[in-house]
């Protein structure tokens, strides 16, 4: 039996440069931070023939090839195992909640498969795997920011070249200040999920059309997140929530469907009255997490559940997607 742990993240800044559809003309650089709240790939034999996969539904099949999830299936594809084989996924968050479930389920799966056929493996290894099999096997709308902060943790500065080559560098911060920084967020579940597909793709299809206020707005979240890097390692941690602020003004113009009234108006609660130095729709948007920074989080927590919405707590988490359990018995 193999177990891997995988992270999911939150986008600290420059989301949205990381879709090949800009980086491949303009570069992109991401700033994620990997946070404990985890995907879990259970991989072990099964005592039947055929293939049992358990996640939100349940599928035994015979062979790869009738396997419905399609990531199960690719990734399969790409990394084979022989039946008989039981795969069983869970979650501490639901997928859609713009939190990067399918990059690291992805990861996490990649892992538990190479782990259980005893070869070794690394984080650019899985991060590289992973986007393959999304961006260009089953040709995703995704970026890749979700695999590579998901296989490595940590506050990761991403940039992506113009070539397809990833450079990542962790950010260079005092323990001091990484602490201040968790501190001072916060994440609000809105209630609903979503798939980012659709907004992924208008964004995609606007940037290859090369569509000015998109490309604008890219170029903006892009300089941005190279700000708020620079503020977090020069240990100035509050100057973040302005610069978030600036970010969600602007890439909720990037489309109709990046917020909506009820996503705006406890948007302004966090803001008002509960004194938020700013914060954002973590996510492609319409759904899932609001993430603010605040000076106060007893008066944003009040502020924030008396409006319905339920606290997440989180710290970081600099370990990236482990092996749990290697029982081969």
């Amino acid at each position: 039996m193999i177990i891997t742990r995988t992270p999911l993240r939150i986008s600290i800044g420059g989301g949205g440069t990381d879709l090949p559809s800009y980086y491949q003309e303009h570069g992109g650089f991401v700033i994620s931070g990997a946070i404990n709240k985890y995907i879990y790939i259970n991989v072990n034999r099964n005592f039947f023939p055929g293939y049992l996969l358990k996640y939100s539904e349940t599928e035994q099949v015979q062979s790869v090839e009738e396997i419905k999830h399609c990531i199960l299936r690719e990734t399969l594809r790409v990394f084979p195992v022989e039946s008989p084989l039981e795969i069983a996924i869970m979650a501490d968050v639901p997928a859609g909640t713009g939190l990067g479930s399918s990059g690291a389920f992805t990861v996490g799966l990649i892992h538990a498969l190479l782990a259980h056929s005893r070869k070794l493996v690394d984080a650019e290894l899985l991060a590289r795997a992973a986007v393959d099999i999304e961006l260009n096997r089953l040709q995703d709308p995704v970026g890749k920011q979700d695999q590579y902060i998901a296989a490595y943790g940590g506050l990761l500065g991403q940039e992506y070249r113009r070539d397809g080559t990833v450079k990542v560098t962790p950010l260079k911060m005092s323990e001091q200040s990484v602490h201040e920084l968790r501190d001072s967020l916060m994440l609000f579940f809105v209630g609903t999920t979503r798939s980012a597909s659709t907004l992924l793709n208008e964004q995609r299809e606007q940037s290859r059309m090369k569509s000015t206020a998109m490309i604008d707005s890219l170029h903006f979240a892009k300089h941005l997140g190279s700000e708020i890097g620079k503020v977090l390692e020069a240990g100035d941690i509050l100057a973040f929530g302005p610069l978030m602020h600036e970010h969600w003004l602007r890439k909720r113009g990037r489309s109709a469907g990046m917020s909506n009234d009820l996503v705006d108006r406890l948007y302004a609660t966090g803001c008002k009255e509960g004194g938020a130095l700013g914060g954002k729709l973590v996510g492609a948007g319409g759904s899932g997490f609001l993430l603010f920074q605040t000076e106060d989080r007893r008066r944003l927590r009040k502020a924030m559940t008396g409006a319905g919405l339920t606290e997440m707590d989180f710290s970081f988490d600099f370990d990236g997607s482990v092996v749990l359990l290697r029982n081969r018995g």
